[in-house]
């Protein structure tokens, strides 16, 4: 699955992606304020991320810089599983910070829940990064007024997070089913890129 906005190329993880990954999350700053992955990381975890397989209802995406040039990694984004909710997720490289990615690569990923047949988005932030709330209500997502401790591996002990959600369906009788899901993908993701 692939998608492209006006600054962005999202797409799967390969394997040639482990050492500029590497480079682009291995800073603390990013890490602590993510709940997966671990502090320190090595080039071994991100090979291990970029070996591991996904699931189809739950992509994950590099972020490219499309450029002229060589494609430059800005972050990643993508949907995850969280109890039993799909939960958006995502990170920007610091030299991208304040420049509307997460945003940007947000607004495809949720296309994409909805084309996958998500009714239902969750996110959430770790209260002391303000800036992901920030991006996740340009996102659509309202606070759902709860705050929740969540183990960070990058902090290495659990921290309070802001819990926010997104329907993604108008009403019931507009749920997709699964065939319905099937049909719509082949040609759903041109509709992906920014106007």
């Amino acid at each position: 699955m692939f998608a492209r906005t006006e600054r962005l190329l999202l797409r799967p993880s390969w394997p040639e992606d482990a050492g500029p990954l590497y480079r682009a999350i291995a800073d603390e700053g990013i890490v602590r304020n993510l709940a997966k992955v671990p502090w320190p990381y090595s080039l071994e975890d991100a090979v291990r991320f970029v070996s591991s397989e996904q699931a189809e209802l739950f992509p994950n995406f590099i972020l490219y810089k499309r450029t002229d040039g060589a494609p430059v990694i800005v972050g990643a984004c993508g949907i995850g599983e969280h109890g039993d909710a799909a939960e958006l997720g995502y990170w920007i490289a610091r030299p991208y910070w304040g420049q509307g990615f997460a945003s940007e690569a947000g607004r495809a990923v949720v296309e994409i829940a909805k084309t996958v047949g998500h009714r239902k988005l969750v996110a959430s932030h770790f209260i002391d990064n303000p800036a992901s709330g920030a991006v996740l209500r340009k996102l659509g997502f309202r606070s759902t007024g709860k705050r929740e401790e969540r183990f960070s591996a990058g902090r290495g002990y659990a921290a309070t997070t802001i819990l926010y959600e997104q329907d993604l369906c108008c009403d019931d009788d507009q749920t997709p089913d699964a065939a319905s899901i099937w049909a719509m993908r082949g040609g759903c993701f041109e509709g992906l890129r920014a106007a």
